[in-house]
């Protein structure tokens, strides 16, 4: 490229001090004002981590390469950066503040990495493991409003792990999707289906998060949970998962998924039940949740107020601009957060 064609400021005599204000200035040219105010803030904290920890030259280059194997090992079925991100706690921390939950309504947690696109479309009543390992479980679910209303025609995304503690795409020769299903809830919100109690099972730890986790003397379990998506147009998407109480993982999941809304106790089916969900049986185990959605408008207009709330306290006056904040004119130098309507 042309320098002529390129009107940037001039840089000379970069030191620890100025280096900051200087990469800032170099970006600030870019016309998008959200992705100019998420690279400033990187390079903010990123260079105030280098000064604040003295990082030595050594140290950043082990992180290059961590990060550099991280990328490595990905693959269609395995997303290491997914891993890492999870248990830094990172993951958890941008659903709750991209995806934040009114009081009523159901919490969301981690995806992980086993999410996969091709779950067969199944009716209410499915079989979703075919893993004789496992122990049956009847599972019977509402999906409502926070006004109790039933939501209809809910899509609903659910995955789990068989009996040894692993997805189906974690087995070699997998020809077709297992432990998982989609289905849609009826017209009174409600839908069911046939699956197995899940159980604890470790993160794949073979790789550099896996390494990591050592060196920080933590183990990689995950407590005995489900996943559960819910999707439908109008509704603030939902990514949550529950969790089965007492499990000896609880208070310690590796990437810090549980939330005690989500802790649920089975029970078992009785004579009466078992009379009403074709293939079940008395004795069967049973996970009974009703789940609450929220609007995207409602979801929407809780993140603007929380975002406004949040930069307030420092010191930033931002407004929003698609749902997302952007630094409002001399942000720096005003103890006013605005919204921009």
């Amino acid at each position: 490229m042309d320098p002529s064609e390129v009107n940037l400021p001039p840089l000379k005599d970069l030191t620890i001090d100025n280096i900051t204000e200087n990469v800032n200035l170099v970006n600030s040219t870019n016309p998008s004002p959200r992705f100019k105010f998420l690279l400033e803030r990187l390079v903010v904290h990123l260079h105030d981590y280098a000064r604040e920890t003295r990082l030595s030259h050594n140290e950043w280059l082990q992180a290059i390469q961590f990060l550099t194997s991280t990328g490595q090992i990905c693959s269609d079925v395995r997303q290491e950066f997914i891993l890492l991100s999870d248990i830094l706690g990172l993951s958890l921390l941008v659903d709750s503040v991209d995806h934040p939950k009114p009081p009523g309504s159901t919490e969301g947690t981690v995806l992980g990495p086993f999410h996969t696109h091709d779950a067969e479309h199944l009716e209410n009543g499915c079989i979703m493991s075919y893993d004789h390992n496992g122990e049956p479980l009847l599972v019977t679910c509402t999906v409502k409003d926070i006004r109790g209303n039933p939501i209809p025609d809910v899509k609903i995304d659910i995955w789990e792990t068989d009996s040894s503690g692993m997805y189906d795409v974690q087995h070699a020769g997998r020809d077709k999707p297992d432990g998982r299903c989609i289905l849609t809830s009826d017209k009174e919100g409600k839908f069911w289906f046939k699956g197995i109690v899940p159980v604890p099972y470790p993160i794949p730890h073979d790789g550099p998060v896996g390494k990591l986790l050592l060196k920080l003397s933590r183990h990689p379990m995950r407590p005995s949970h489900m996943h559960f998506m819910f999707e439908k147009e109008g509704w603030d998407k939902l990514v949550t998962a529950l969790y089965l109480r007492g499990d000896p993982y609880e208070t310690s999941d590796a990437v810090f998924g549980v939330k005690e809304s989500l802790i649920v106790e089975l029970g078992q089916v009785d004579k009466e039940t078992a009379g009403k969900y074709p293939g079940t049986h008395e004795g069967m185990r049973l996970l009974t949740y009703d789940f609450v959605l929220v609007t995207e408008k409602e979801t929407a207009e809780l993140r603007d107020r929380n975002s406004i709330e949040a930069l307030k306290k420092l010191n930033m006056t931002v407004r929003i601009v698609d749902g997302l904040p952007v630094p409002d004119v001399n942000w720096r130098d005003t103890q006013t957060v605005s919204r921009q309507g």
